[in-house]
């Protein structure tokens, strides 16, 4: 367990800890079998994932004296719907979950997302536990309780808040990761430093190959969630601070809306609206332009795509991006929100961003 770092969320009588490093989940122990009283654990998964991660783990949980009743799902964003919500509530209840049982959610942040969200409503609450396989759900969807499914109008229109008992991030789960899903993880690592921590970005800026290759990755991956940690603590609802943890999505959640699905990654969108949200602030005046080409240039340099024509998809076009924008879950008024800059580690939030001047912004970048 000397190895393992702990990160505590905050929460009172609902607080937990996030578990982080090689055999995280092994270390678990009796701190994981005690939300387990039948002997049994009901566990989430995908097919992709199943074939990586599902005996491994299952052998390392019967050690711990759990057998495990798989639930399993399609890969990818189309499993995050009515339908794939439906059907994990059904397997649940399948297999006569009780209330005193909590469910573990095995993979990406689609599973974590539709885990968290079926448990939440069945039965009128179940516990949830999530063991994420990727660096991105480390680092950002399996800490701070957003669960939810995407609709017809958007990402994550429908779903609850409902905080898991327990997050297990085991480095020894990432192993199988390929490069490009390392760096899309690592796109919400730097932006944790981004929004209010400028000496972490600077040590990122000398140390992102060394997160990339795994030798600084277990303290850089508690450092963002302990960061994450922290804002939930003050505020679980997002009714304040948190929308600060929005930092590059709403830009990255439209450019994700006009593509096929999975045909950009989250992070690989998320490192585009960063760079976007501190070249608008730097357009406004709000933040250096050294500043937005310091972002720009780590993005880069690390291998994250870093401006809209790098994502290499042909018809981007400035108005419906707008629009999509216009949707964003975090708007209030009529009027777009979004999370800019002032500079590194100092993001705001800006309740009434004038769409007109968005929009010819948007139209430099892709002029």
């Amino acid at each position: 367990m000397s190895d393992i770092l702990r990160v505590p969320v905050g929460l009172g009588d609902r607080a937990y800890d996030v578990l982080v490093g090689p055999g995280a989940l092994a270390a678990a122990g009796p701190e994981l079998t005690r939300h387990f009283p039948r002997g049994r654990a009901l566990l989430v998964t995908d097919r992709h994932v199943a074939g990586l991660h599902l005996d491994p783990v299952s052998r390392q949980l019967a050690e711990l004296g759990l057998r495990v009743d798989p639930i399993l799902v399609d890969a990818g964003e189309a499993t995050k719907s009515w339908a794939g919500l439906e059907a994990v509530v059904n397997a649940l209840l399948d297999h006569q979950v009780e209330r005193s049982e909590a469910v573990i959610a095995l993979g990406g942040g689609v599973i974590g997302d539709l885990t968290g969200f079926a448990a939440a409503v069945t039965k009128r609450g179940l516990d949830f536990i999530q063991i994420p396989t990727t660096l991105l759900a480390q680092v950002d969807s399996s800490v701070g309780g957003k669960t939810g499914i995407n609709t017809r109008h958007g990402k994550n229109f429908a779903g609850v808040f409902h905080q898991p008992r327990l997050v297990i991030a085991d480095r020894d789960l990432l192993a199988t990761l390929p490069e490009r899903e390392l760096r899309s993880g690592y796109a919400e690592i730097v932006k944790a430093a981004l929004i209010g921590d400028a000496p972490m970005f600077d040590d990122l800026e000398t140390s992102g190959a060394g997160v990339l290759d795994g030798s600084r990755l277990d303290g850089a991956v508690a450092a963002a969630i302990a960061f994450k940690a922290r804002i939930v603590a003050e505020d679980e609802r997002e009714g304040g601070v948190r929308a600060l943890l929005n930092l590059g999505h709403t830009f990255g959640h439209a450019l994700e809306a006009e593509v096929p699905k999975d045909a950009i990654r989250h992070g690989e969108a998320v490192a585009v609206g960063i760079a976007l949200a501190f070249a608008y602030s730097a357009h406004r005046g709000d933040c250096s332009t050294d500043d937005a080409a310091r972002v720009t240039a780590h993005l880069r340099a690390v291998g994250l795509p870093a401006s809209i024509r790098e994502l290499n998809y042909a018809t981007w076009k400035p108005a419906r991006l707008v629009a999509r924008m216009r949707d964003d879950k975090k708007n209030k008024d009529g009027r777009i929100t979004l999370i800019l800059v002032r500079g590194i580690g100092q993001a705001f939030i800006d309740p009434a961003v004038d769409e007109a001047d968005l929009l010819t912004f948007m139209e430099t970048q892709l002029s």
